[in-house]
């Protein structure tokens, strides 16, 4: 079994469950789960899930018990305030059948940082954890979050959750490093499909995803190549390539500046 810092073989996957009815009604836009996403990807674990859901204790329990056991690392965000409709804790306690507890260290934490005058019920309701859960620290605003088993629990607000994320980086334990390379055909996504089922058929081990656009009223597809496979990729690349040099279609790769 592989430990902090190591890397493991094959792949490493997450799930994500974004916790909350503002991002629902569409009163939040949510921010988190592009940045999670791309974070993960580079320490090698692979996110293949998201869902949305309401703070309904029936709702979250569900969907975090459905989610942990299809995935390496299962990331809650929101719910986790001091307010009456942060309920994560008590759900992720019920998802494992475990106590709710206000937990000694992070009730200490939260009397350190605030003065004895805003020491208040509902702030003393941040350190409430599942018995035997592991903190996660907050640098930015004091209360953490925490971690079951597989189930890391985090902020709502993207700065906090990101700087949750950082401090959780020595525990988390990537597979195979996905790679990328993307060619820019100026051909309708119709008209390259039969040629990028084919090609697909003969590198099943990597991801062949096209995303269309228009430009300048001109339509095109962006052909996106993904996996741990770089020769694989880099064939499949062009093999599409030399079918659009020989077809007379312009094309070309589209690279990223870091």
């Amino acid at each position: 079994m592989a430990t902090d810092g190591e890397q493991k073989k094959g792949k490493v996957t997450a799930g994500l469950l974004i916790i909350g009815n503002e991002i629902l009604s569409g009163r939040t836009v949510d921010a988190n789960l592009p940045y999670l996403a791309t974070f993960l990807g580079g320490i090698g674990i692979r996110l293949v899930e998201a869902r949305v859901i309401p703070d309904i204790e029936r709702e979250i329990v569900d969907a975090v018990n459905a989610m942990r056991v299809k995935v390496d690392y299962l990331f809650t965000t929101g719910g986790i305030g001091p307010t009456h409709d942060d309920i994560t804790a008590g759900c992720i306690a019920r998802a494992f059948g475990q106590k709710l507890i206000r937990h000694p260290e992070a009730e200490r934490r939260l009397r350190a940082f605030y003065p004895p005058e805003k020491v208040t019920e509902a702030r003393l309701k941040m350190a409430e954890t599942p018995e035997g859960a592991v903190l996660i620290d907050n640098p930015v605003s004091v209360a953490p979050g925490f971690i079951v088993e597989n189930v890391h629990v985090l902020a709502g607000v993207p700065k906090i959750m990101q700087a949750m994320l950082d401090i959780l980086k020595p525990r988390l334990v990537g597979g195979a490093l996905v790679h990328s390379r993307t060619l820019v055909v100026f051909k309708g996504e119709g008209d390259m499909a039969a040629v990028l089922g084919a090609i697909q058929g003969r590198y099943p081990a990597i991801d062949i995803g096209s995303y269309p656009f228009f430009r300048m009223d001109k339509p095109g597809t962006s052909i996106v190549f993904r996996g741990d496979d770089v020769p694989a990729i880099d064939a499949a690349f062009a093999e599409l390539e030399a079918y659009c040099r020989a077809s007379g279609v312009e094309c070309r790769e589209e690279v990223l500046l870091a």
